[in-house]
């Protein structure tokens, strides 16, 4: 069974950064592959896509975070990462991994970041 395990948010200052992991089990080489997202839920609103990237590498951002954050992948240890530089309050939320396999989503339970002003 797949699994997305998220690690690394925390409590940072507004112009802090945060490293966010996502290890995926149960995937096997399928990992290589797929398309890797992040998404962020802050309180009261709707989840929204974050980041992507995509088998060969390339990436896509939401505007929003755009030359702030990065989204790498390392297909040795089935971890995708999203590197947060110059946090904002506005960044406060759960931010989740998700992928999609044989059309099933695969979503893991988030990790908290919360930025203080």
């Amino acid at each position: 069974q797949v699994q997305l395990v998220e690690s690394g948010g925390g409590l940072v200052q507004a112009g802090g950064s945060l490293r966010l992991s996502c290890a995926a089990s149960g995937i096997g080489s399928f990992f290589s592959i797929t398309t890797m997202d992040w998404y962020r839920q802050a309180s009261g609103e709707q989840r929204e896509l974050v980041a992507r990237i995509f088998r060969g590498g390339d990436t896509n951002y939401a505007d929003s975070v755009k030359g702030r954050f990065t989204i790498s992948r390392d297909n040795a240890k089935n971890t995708v990462y999203l590197q947060m530089n110059s946090l904002k309050p506005e960044d406060t939320g759960v931010y989740y991994c998700k992928t999609t396999l044989a059309g099933i989503q695969y979503w893991g339970k988030g990790t908290l970041v919360t930025v203080s002003s």
